[in-house]
């Protein structure tokens, strides 16, 4: 994971707010989800549209467009239950600009790998950066040539794993979810062999453990 701050392209500007009732009054929103924008959100604003018409390169049906949207946090942060509510709305990939301004204003990157198709988008766990000062120097887009690879690029540095050569970020989703599945199996395995107090127990909750961690290694 890198903490970086990106500098948006000037023709790509949309810089819309969009009312936070939009998102929580939507019929799939739940009562405890609606109750997160009230206490959490300050102001959402769609502040940038990527696309070919204002970035010049060229988008598929599976990234047709990338949106960045900014969210200025009543509290110290924004639960993942609200990026999500917001990211099944709109029909394009999201990257999230979340800012706290409590003390040092803050700001980090977060984005869900988001697969579009019929009915609602399918998304993976939120990645993200840690918290940075708000002005931090901003870094320029990454390098490609189509919207696809510009949001593979804008995505992998969130990522906890390293990304393989030639991998599809769909592909970088699914190897996450085995990483942090094999996460909790070690810990639980550690728990209980702080505890387990019989010695053959213990030494077969050793050989487990360390399957699992290997495993864990690999998917890293």
């Amino acid at each position: 994971m890198t903490d970086i701050l990106y500098r948006w392209p000037e023709a790509a500007k949309f810089g819309r707010r969009v009312p936070k009732e939009k998102f929580y009054e939507h019929g799939t929103v739940s009562t405890a989800v609606r109750e997160k924008f009230i206490n959490e959100v300050q102001r959402i604003t769609w502040a940038y549209k990527l696309a070919e018409a204002t970035i010049n390169l060229p988008g598929t049906s599976a990234v047709p467009e990338i949106q960045v949207f900014t969210i200025d946090a009543k509290t110290d942060d924004v639960s993942e239950g609200v990026l999500g509510a917001i990211d099944k709305a709109i029909p394009f990939p999201i990257i999230f600009e979340i800012a706290r301004h409590r003390e040092q204003s803050r700001v980090r990157i977060a984005a869900a790998h988001k697969q579009l198709g019929a009915g609602t988008p399918k998304l993976s766990a939120y990645y993200s950066t840690g918290w940075q000062p708000e002005d931090t120097t901003r870094q320029a887009l990454p390098t490609a040539i189509t919207l696809p690879a510009l949001y593979a690029a804008l995505l992998q540095p969130l990522t906890p794993i390293t990304v393989r050569p030639g991998e599809a970020m769909s592909d970088v989703a699914d190897r996450l979810a085995t990483v942090r599945k094999l996460e909790r199996e070690v810990a639980s395995l550690e728990r209980k062999l702080r505890t387990e107090p019989q010695l053959n127990r213990k030494v077969e909750l050793r050989r487990t453990l360390k399957t699992k961690q290997h495993e864990l290694e690999q998917q890293r």
